[in-house]
């Protein structure tokens, strides 16, 4: 599923109303009526809502072993190991920085790991000590809503 940076998704978008975001997508699986809210789409959309019922920001998960992934300027961004997808970015302009879970970009969305994957569901002949992240999701929102004073 290919990202917006600042906007989101085809089917979400940041500032749509919870009701046009469940006419397109249908009622969530997890937390209706809450924030977040989750879908049930390939990746999993996962929508955080404002207390006026808009879209805040949108994230989506890994699908992993062959299963759609999130995409990006034709950059494959989740499931792959973090250092490769920021390089690949890096290399074509796009500027980052660095945050406790991950790497913030100012185009305006963020790629990070929880660390539940390890380096070996990518790279069979990876150590038990090889300490390489995996991106497990992606946020997307302008980047002021990841730039924390």
């Amino acid at each position: 599923m290919e990202i917006t940076p600042e906007r989101g998704v085809p089917l979400v978008h940041v500032g749509d109303s919870r009701a046009d975001v469940e006419n397109r997508v249908g009622r969530p699986v997890h937390g209706p009526g809450s924030s977040p809210a989750v879908y049930e789409t390939t990746p999993t959309l996962v929508v955080h809502y404002l207390p006026d019922d808009t879209v805040e920001l949108v994230e989506l998960g890994y699908s992993g072993d062959g299963g759609e992934e999130v995409t990006f300027d034709g950059v494959q961004l989740t499931y792959r190991f973090i250092g490769e997808v920021v390089a690949e970015l890096e290399g074509r302009g796009y500027t980052c920085t660095p945050s406790d879970i991950g790497f913030e970009f100012h185009a305006g969305f963020a790629v990070w790991s929880m660390d539940s994957l390890w380096a070996g569901d990518l790279d069979p002949g990876a150590s038990e000590d090889d300490e390489r992240s995996i991106v497990e999701g992606v946020s997307v929102a302008p980047y002021s809503y990841f730039v924390t004073e």
